[in-house]
């Protein structure tokens, strides 16, 4: 899986805010929908903690599918949050970037991804890595 496409979050000038239904979506029964729109939501509130460190990188392939990552999706990346071990980060392994979940077994670190075609890679002497941001949110097309 590589990524493609780092792009700064624009945050300030470029806000849309996006209407706000003042009801919930039902995922089990069907529940009667209302026509009134409780206010307006900038996505950006919601999705960007950290503007200046926030940056947005298109996946291709498929080795985190079972991540819930599939190729094409967006993934809002924050280079201030701590990488740590159980989340998804993308890294720079032997200069090429990949994005993989970040995993600690037996005292080593390792780049797990979530697919059983695919080998974990460990963080030792024999990678040159540097965890370069900490996935946040993936975005994809439902259609």
């Amino acid at each position: 899986m590589s990524l493609h496409s780092i792009q700064p979050v624009g945050i300030a000038d470029s806000s849309r805010q996006i209407p706000l239904a003042n009801s919930y979506v039902s995922a089990g029964f069907p529940s009667p929908a209302d026509d009134y729109v409780e206010r307006h939501l900038d996505l950006n509130d919601k999705l960007i903690r950290h503007p200046s460190a926030t940056f947005l990188m298109k996946v291709e392939g498929d080795s985190m599918i079972n991540a819930g990552m599939q190729d094409g999706d967006l993934l809002i990346v924050d280079r201030a949050i701590q990488p740590a071990p159980g989340k998804i980060v993308i890294a720079a392994v032997n200069g090429e970037l990949t994005v993989k979940r970040l995993t600690l077994h037996q005292s080593c670190y390792w780049l797990q991804p979530e697919n059983p075609k695919y080998r974990p890679i460990p963080l030792d002497e024999s990678n040159d890595c540097f965890i370069w941001g900490v996935v946040c949110h993936i975005i994809h097309n439902c259609i």
